[in-house]
């Protein structure tokens, strides 16, 4: 797996990974570099296997401020083809952070403004600062947050969204929360340990029980409940006849701990 990044900084303890967004002098804003550089980290890390958990956090003050200004000079002059390839860029990262098979957490640790959001639907748990701010900013432009929005929608409903999107106003941590884009608030001095305890406990569950998990949480809720039905009982006959669960269930069985591979 690539380590060496201009735009992100790679750093392993234990069987997580955190993943820095390192441009904290443009408040981690967008530009080409810095999504192909998550398109390649993101697509990567899903197919390392030493890697359990991954935590994307922003050094210095901003978690991620949605498009870098320099990046959108170039823009206004664009033409759709070339509109359509950066718009593309911007939803294959999120596509490779969202399909990932194993554990994602969004450590937000200040602002997350526009594009920044997309972290919020893209991974599986959100932890942010109370200093964290947020705002899908995009109308203000004259623009609308469509590459993150099949995200975000998956994880809060389009009504509590509503608002936010069509206004682009500004809202806080609790707000966030109150919405369903935040799982946890803590204060911003503890909000590493808190994200770094949560992947130390996702790191002890078995990770191909995991990566199903993720697959029925995509499914289930677009089937209708015989085909759901049917998709559950497929999925767990067979996690129950593979290796990792009968490791599993025999050291449970025998009151041992189970170390997954």
């Amino acid at each position: 797996m690539n380590t060496s990044y201009s735009t992100l900084e790679l750093e392993r303890e234990g069987k997580t990974l955190l993943l820095w967004l390192a441009r904290p002098e443009k408040r981690n804003s967008f530009d080409a570099q810095l999504l192909k550089d998550l398109a390649q980290a993101f697509t990567e890390i899903g197919q390392d296997p030493s890697v359990r958990v991954l935590v994307v956090s922003g050094r210095g003050q901003s978690f991620c401020a949605g498009a870098d200004l320099s990046w959108m000079r170039q823009v206004v002059d664009y033409t759709f083809a070339e509109n359509r390839r950066d718009s593309q860029a911007i939803a294959d990262a999120f596509q490779a952070l969202y399909s990932m098979k194993k554990p994602t957490i969004a450590a937000v640790n200040g602002a997350a403004i526009g594009g920044g959001m997309g972290f919020l639907g893209a991974c599986d748990i959100v932890v942010a600062s109370q200093a964290a701010v947020f705002s899908l900013s995009e109308v203000r432009l004259g623009l609308v947050p469509a590459c993150i929005s099949p995200f975000l929608l998956r994880r809060a409903p389009a009504g509590a969204l509503r608002r936010y999107m069509l206004s682009g106003e500004r809202f806080d941590a609790a707000t966030a929360l109150r919405l369903g884009l935040v799982d946890e608030v803590v204060p911003a001095e503890g909000l590493m340990a808190k994200a770094k305890s949560i992947a130390a406990s996702l790191a002890e569950a078995a990770p191909g029980a995991q990566a199903v998990v993720k697959e029925l949480l995509e499914r289930v809720p677009g089937q209708s409940l015989d085909q759901a039905l049917d998709y559950a009982v497929d999925a767990i006959a067979k996690l129950r006849a593979g290796a990792e669960a009968q490791k599993g269930m025999r050291s449970f069985l025998e009151k041992k701990p189970c170390a997954w591979d």
